[in-house]
Formats: structure tokens, sequence, C-alpha cells
């Protein structure tokens, strides 16, 4: 008989993502599980494990390419949030406000989720941190 080994479990990636959480004053370093993609028409690029935190709609990300003054972000950053948050009413994102001193045009309602992505191909992701704020809080007060 030849032993054979037993099926490839998918190997998880762990990495630091910036949580901007509804109910709480200040952003903060969450890790997040990222399943690799088998798929060629979703890309290389690992599949972010957000279910929890999005557990009342699928979320959609947003792709950030530019940083301060337009400069173009080494890193980009991938912004998942939930399209649906305003119309369930959901709450201001308090998080968000505080970054922006409440000067957003735009209010945020719901959960976001920050992940970095580890060049400008957007193939995988790295380790993403309070360095990232002034780009993302650049981002929430320009959106409209």
């Amino acid at each position: 008989m030849i032993a054979t080994p037993p099926p490839a479990e998918p190997q998880f990636i762990e990495v630091s993502a910036i949580l901007f959480a509804p109910e709480e004053e200040r952003p903060r370093i969450i890790t997040v599980k990222c399943r690799p993609s088998h798929k060629p028409s979703q890309g290389m690029c690992p599949l972010p494990m957000l279910q929890s935190y999005f557990s009342d709609s699928q979320p959609e990300g947003i792709v950030l390419t530019q940083g301060l003054n337009g400069e173009p972000l080494r890193f980009p950053l991938h912004l998942y949030y939930s399209p649906s948050a305003l119309q369930k009413g959901a709450p201001v994102n308090r998080a968000i406000f505080h970054i922006t001193s409440g000067a957003a045009a735009k209010d945020w309602c719901g959960t976001v989720i920050v992940l970095k992505f580890n060049g400008s191909r957007r193939q995988g992701y790295s380790d993403a941190g309070s360095n990232d704020l002034p780009a993302l809080s650049a981002y929430f007060l320009a959106y409209k």
C-alpha cells in the first residue's frame, strides 16, 4: 500500500490590520487571518477573513493608492466597509470621526477595516500600523 499524504489544508497567514470600530474612540490594531487565493480570477492576493466584523452584510473594498497631497503610496491600503451600514441605521464611526476631528464631509457608519498591501502590485498583505493613519485620515477628509 502506498501512503498518501492527507489533503493539504489551506495555509492561513496573519497580518496586522487597522480596525475602526463605530463604538470606539480610536482605531486599533487587530490580527486578521487571510486565506490563500487559488482562483486566477481573484488574483494572487490572499482573501481576508472578515465575516466576524461584518456579520450583517458582505463588505466591499476600496483600494487607496494615494496618500497625503496625492502622493502615490508605495504600499496601497485596502479599506473594507459595509455599503449598507448607513441604510441599516448603523452608528457613525466614532474612531473615524475622532481622527478627522469631525471635519469629514461624509459620515462613515459601521465598521471599517484597513489592510496594507505588501507592494504596488497588490499580490499580498503586510502589517498595517499607526504610520498608515495620516493617509487614511486624508482619505476620509477628502471623500464626499
